[in-house]
């Protein structure tokens, strides 16, 4: 049973990487104005965190479906989940309803932070399970 489960959140994980670095990759400047609006990070680092962190992203997926380099993917996958599900809560704490880019650059009429948090812990559930999985297989 555990190799099937591993095998599915790896292709999940994966996955969801890859989707969300595809118009990221494409639309830079669009992805750094979202990366702004977060109000988290010095003016400084925004560019270069809009063009690395999408080919981060993708990277992280062909690992993951390639099922290269479990351990460090893994461990690095729940800490972006983290940090996009912090990121994310920090913002709807001070009340700031942002697009969160996860998927598309295209603006939201409507951004919806609640609906993002919600899906970005099930995102972090994910990742903590594929964690948890890789090491146990390590260890086990």
């Amino acid at each position: 049973m555990k190799r099937p489960l591993l095998l599915c959140l790896r292709l999940a994980t994966g996955t969801i990487f890859i989707a969300a670095s595809i118009d990221k990759i494409i639309h830079p400047g669009a992805f750094a104005q979202i990366v702004y609006n977060y109000q988290v990070l010095p003016n400084g680092m925004i560019n270069p965190i809009a063009i690395v962190l999408p080919w981060i992203e993708l990277v992280m997926g062909v690992l993951l479906l390639a099922g290269i380099w479990l351990p460090g993917v893994a461990l690095l996958s729940v800490l972006l989940f983290l940090t996009f599900f912090g990121t994310l809560v920090f913002n709807l704490a001070r009340g700031l309803n942002v697009h969160c880019g996860c998927f598309t650059t295209s603006p939201a009429d409507n951004p919806q932070t609640t609906w993002y948090v919600i899906r970005d812990s099930l995102f972090l559930i994910l990742g903590i399970s594929l964690c948890y999985q890789v090491f146990r297989r390590r260890n086990g």
